[in-house]
């Protein structure tokens, strides 16, 4: 049976069949242009990135400013105190999430990170 339903995505991008999406990477790291599968099991979604591995308190408390710098080398972004719990060892392996969820887009383009604005 077919029904009218609102779908909302929290933490997720819309992936229907056909559908072109974005999904970022962090501050130092690879992000995709995909196209979904259209996945019902997914409610036609995917992944809108990495998302955190540490909360923002804990990246503060295990990465420094100097881990931050290393991090993003070759990266033009912020690289002071106020974005450490922005850099990208707070998130997930971008690769792996996209690995995990093949079933539900198809990598289309890979793009580096050269510039990332925050803030």
């Amino acid at each position: 049976m077919k029904k009218n339903v609102w779908l909302t995505r929290k933490g997720a991008t819309s992936a229907r069949s056909g559908e072109l999406a974005i999904i970022p990477g962090s501050m130092g790291a690879a992000s995709y242009i995909v196209r979904g599968k259209g996945n019902p099991d997914s409610y036609n979604s995917c992944s809108h990135g990495a998302g955190r591995r540490h909360s923002r308190g804990e990246t503060k408390r295990r990465f420094t400013l100097e881990d931050h710098e290393k991090a993003t080398l070759g990266v033009e972004c912020r690289k002071d105190a106020d974005v450490v719990d922005e850099t990208p060892m707070a998130y997930k392996n971008i690769d792996a999430v996209m690995a995990a969820q093949s079933d539900l887009v198809e990598v289309i383009c890979t793009l580096k990170q050269i510039i990332c604005v925050k803030g």
